[in-house]
């Protein structure tokens, strides 16, 4: 009973959770359930995403993650370069371990060396351009978050036509990193005792471990591109840490799946209706990046693509606005949350200040990319 309460006080503390669901119980009224309902819902999406998450778990409790960037903080020297390798961690790292892990390691990471090199100051800028780092960098596998491998299953496109598609977004978003962090203050400093700073990793997995959920990432990338069938991969992900860690198969962010089930029910069921359908297609047809980021502004990129995708003509276009539709607003990505939560729960007295710095630096990267997108 204790456990069934927990789940609905979870799920009343989400509200894009809530807002699917009662979306989702609002469009029954309309359309009434019936065996159509199940081929609403994406399985092969969700079990992907299952699986990488389990995966993904299984590292962090391995804290691979941290033990990586311990190594790499050891061989920097100053404040530059410092900002440099917590920045790039999130830009790169996010490509396959999703923005939302991304930031919930390396945020922390970050916060804690900062602290102990006496670098407050970088403390703001940073966070918040690790938060445009991990959500921007995400953008280029369909691995990097949720809305990307939607979109790759739905539309059966190639990777080589993937990655060419977020690929200028992605570039132009490296050189604006790489510009923001030359103009951060103190960036020359050198910062004293880095080796004994940089130690913060507590402990460290068994190789034996790291091999196996290697081989399992493995596995998972291969359903990704359809060499293996979903079923397979989840049944194989399952077994094996279910015998050797079976404690990881309870940290899957449930509440992101059965969201996406939510969304998956209110969007088939408006298709089923002639006339919002129409209405919705005619909106969306031609605007798909538009539409797709201001969308985003307020009920965060991954619903957006839940809910426009069945009216979508243009893929590529809804591919880039529900992307780089996750700056601005700092619900525009739920990841920038993780970040903002992190930074508070220490911070508390400078939380509008990040805020501030948060929008202004996010506008300024949507605006870039925007334009980039007028150009191509």
């Amino acid at each position: 009973m204790n456990k069934i309460k927990n789940i609905f006080k979870q799920m009343s503390h989400d509200p894009v959770l809530c807002i699917a669901w009662i979306l989702a119980i609002i469009s029954a009224i309309y359309v009434h359930p019936d065996k159509k309902y199940i081929s609403y819902i994406d399985f092969r999406s969700l079990g992907i995403l299952w699986g990488l998450m389990i995966v993904i778990q299984g590292y962090r409790e391995n804290s691979l993650f941290e033990k990586t960037g311990e190594i790499l903080l050891k061989k920097v020297s100053r404040g530059y370069q410092l900002a440099m390798v917590l920045i790039l961690m999130c830009f790169f790292g996010s490509m396959l371990i999703t923005n939302d892990v991304a930031l919930i390691t390396f945020v922390p990471f970050a916060m804690m060396t900062l602290n102990n090199c006496d670098r407050q100051d970088l403390m703001i800028p940073v966070i918040v351009l690790q938060t445009i780092a991990a959500n921007l960098g995400s953008m280029l596998t369909p691995v990097g978050n949720p809305q990307n491998l939607y979109i790759y299953g739905l539309t059966g496109m190639s990777i080589t036509e993937f990655i060419s598609t977020m690929l200028p977004y992605t570039l132009l978003t490296a050189i604006l990193l790489l510009i923001s962090i030359f103009i951060l203050p103190g960036k020359w400093e050198k910062l004293a005792n880095t080796n004994d700073n940089h130690s913060v990793v507590k402990s460290f997995g068994t190789p034996f471990q790291i091999a196996v959920y290697s081989i399992l990432f493995i596995i998972a990338l291969l359903c990704v591109l359809r060499i293996i069938p979903y079923q397979i991969m989840v049944i194989i992900i399952l077994a094996v840490v279910a015998i050797m860690d079976g404690k990881i198969l309870l940290r899957a962010d449930y509440m992101l799946l059965i969201t996406f089930i939510g969304f998956f029910i209110f969007t088939g069921n408006m298709e089923r209706i002639p006339q919002i359908k129409a209405f919705l297609s005619d909106v969306v047809s031609g605007r798909e990046f538009y539409v797709s980021l201001i969308t985003s502004q307020f009920i965060s990129n991954v619903p957006a693509t839940l809910m426009l995708s069945d009216f979508a003509q243009n893929y590529k276009e809804l591919l880039a606005g529900v992307n780089v539709g996750g700056l601005g607003t700092l619900i525009a990505s739920m990841a920038s949350l993780i970040s903002f939560k992190l930074f508070s729960n220490d911070f508390k007295e400078k939380r509008l200040k990040y805020v501030i710095t948060f929008t202004v630096m996010n506008l300024i990267f949507l605006a870039f990319l925007v334009a980039l997108h007028a150009l191509i």
